[in-house]
């Protein structure tokens, strides 16, 4: 029997669809863990193809592709150094698995599938893959490994099934995406495995952004005691040594070792928009973006995440002004641009605006200006925008955030055009609360300049479009505290309406915000993509029908 193991954790960014990539920094993580010691490392869920694959996964060529570099990665280890615990796609017996593979000694020491495939939420591994067996412990070095493959940790049956077939130490591997709610979570489903089976875990956590997800690491190690021994780091890669002894008991533990602290709420949703869009931008090989910089608080947070994530550089604000904008607007957007480093040209709207309604002033003859005016010129300036992509390549950022998605307050084909959303997901006074935490605040891994960089006026004046004489937001919406508040029960809590009435709404507004909700589906339908951040991101966390005549 071992009495001592070093094990690392390499909490990676992997790219999905990105084999030999993924493969090398698995091999990388596994050179600096021998450096260190180690004798095992273990990666994360699906590590060798990146996470979630979705149906990429389902081609043949993409299984065989995968099975051959988990191959060539095992023969690896022969070497006599570190083993490894890697996640692939794996087939057993004509069926498709979510597996850990154990890589020893030159070859696949040990296989493991996943037993309970998550079919909620962004989640459709059932769609995918077929559930293993309840596993058993995996031998290694004199040890016996109780893995386990994320889903698996939040159900008692298979940490239970592995502590009665004699595991000394359970080890989870993730690729768990963030949201707000997330961390208290895992740690607590973490805590009720350790104590129903007395044995100390292992949580390793995969990080980076993959489309709409973005997962924040902070892998974490609890001893049999449930006491936390090792904190990772959130949003980084990292390679996490940890030291284990065997005591006169026989049981393993954990050294106390590094514990990073842990982030306040509008630090860790700050951090995964930064990390959301950049490896959106740089995992599909994007020079740079573009934004319309309007000067209100959406463009102004959208500019700030984006030079954060990418450097002033490659980040380029267009204003767009129209005979509606005020000189206020455009002072604020060229100090936002001036005081993070990036550039800014203007273009006026004004010329195309005049050819439009001069070209359809016949058709319009007799009717009064209304939202159709408006339109217009929120869709001029997406063509702008869509022109500048695609003539420097750059990708648009739409500045669009939840409360005005959820109720419709956005134009297609206008300002929904672009290829990311950085605030799809965030709601008008958390978009607020961050764009003073960012004021405020600065962290290693920011590319963009300390201090203030969004104007104290932003914060000050009242929310508008500005498509027409003395328009605001108030003018068709409720106050944004209000709205965000009846948004929130509608969306994350699914209260009844009575419910939510009784926390001081008028009624009818509440019955005219849950109208708006409904009836935006179909512009949510065709909405860019934006990073996940609350329980209940529109998309594939919540999936209502366009045609619906519900009204309770």
């Amino acid at each position: 029997m071992s009495d001592r193991l070093t094990i690392a954790l390499a909490q990676i960014d992997p790219i999905v669809g990105d084999l030999n990539g993924n493969i090398e920094r698995l091999r990388k993580a596994r050179a600096d863990a021998a450096k260190l010691g180690a004798d095992l490392v273990i990666s994360t869920e699906l590590s060798v193809t990146g996470y979630p694959p979705e149906d990429l996964v389902l081609k043949p060529m993409f299984q065989d592709a995968a099975e051959a570099a988990v191959e060539t990665l095992a023969k690896a280890t022969a070497d006599g150094g570190p083993g490894l615990i890697v996640g692939s796609p794996w087939r057993a017996d004509g069926k498709l698995h979510n597996a850990a593979l154990l890589l020893d000694g030159g070859a696949v020491a040990g296989v493991r599938f996943k037993h309970n495939l998550p079919n909620y939420g962004v989640f459709d591994e059932v769609r995918v893959f077929t559930p293993g067996p309840l596993p058993g412990p995996i031998p290694f070095r004199g040890t016996r490994l109780g893995v386990m493959v994320c889903e698996d940790m939040w159900f008692p049956d298979v940490a239970e099934c592995l502590q009665e077939s004699g595991a000394e130490l359970l080890v989870v591997l993730n690729g768990s995406p963030f949201d707000t709610d997330k961390r208290d979570d895992r740690l607590s489903h973490a805590v009720a495995r350790v104590t129903e089976t007395g044995l100390p875990l292992i949580y390793i956590n995969q990080v980076g952004g993959q489309d709409e997800l973005v997962f924040d690491g902070a892998s974490f190690v609890l001893g049999a005691d449930r006491g936390l021994r090792v904190q990772g780091a959130a949003f980084v890669e990292q390679l996490i040594a940890t030291r284990w002894k065997r005591g006169t008991n026989g049981a393993f533990d954990c050294t106390a070792g590094d514990r990073a602290a842990e982030l306040s709420d509008q630090e860790a949703i700050y951090r995964a928009m930064v990390l959301g869009l950049r490896d959106y931008v740089n995992k599909n090989g994007f020079p740079g973006v573009l934004i319309g910089m309007s000067g209100g608080i959406d463009s102004a947070l959208t500019a700030a995440v984006a030079v954060d994530a990418l450097g002033p550089k490659r980040v380029h604000g267009v204003r767009m002004p129209s005979r509606f904008t005020s000189q206020a607007s455009l002072d604020d957007a060229a100090e936002c641009c001036k005081s993070l480093g990036m550039d800014c040209r203007t273009i006026a709207i004004e010329p195309a605006f005049n050819a439009f309604l001069e070209t359809l002033g016949p058709a319009f003859e007799g009717r009064a200006a209304d939202t159709t005016e408006e339109n217009i010129q929120a869709r001029i300036r997406g063509v702008i925008m869509m022109a500048l992509s695609n003539k420097f390549g750059d990708m648009v950022l739409t500045t669009g955030n939840k409360s005005e998605m959820s109720v419709g307050y956005a134009t297609l084909y206008g300002d929904m055009c672009g290829g990311y959303s950085v605030l799809k997901d965030v709601y008008k006074m958390t978009v607020y609360a961050l764009g003073h935490w960012r004021n405020e605040q600065w962290v290693d891994g920011l590319l963009g300049p300390r201090g203030r960089v969004i104007p104290g006026a932003i914060f000050t004046k009242a929310p508008t479009a500005e498509l027409r004489a003395n328009q605001t937001d108030q003018d068709s919406l409720p106050p944004y505290e209000a709205l965000d508040d009846m948004l929130n029960c509608l969306i994350e809590g699914e209260m009844p309406i009575a419910d939510i009435i009784a926390r001081g709404h008028d009624p009818a507004v509440v019955q005219r915000v849950w109208r708006m909700l409904d009836m935006a589906e179909y512009k949510r339908r065709q909405a860019p993509p934006g990073v996940k951040l609350t329980r209940r991101s529109f998309g594939r966390d919540r999936r209502y029908p366009i045609t619906n005549r519900f009204r309770g």
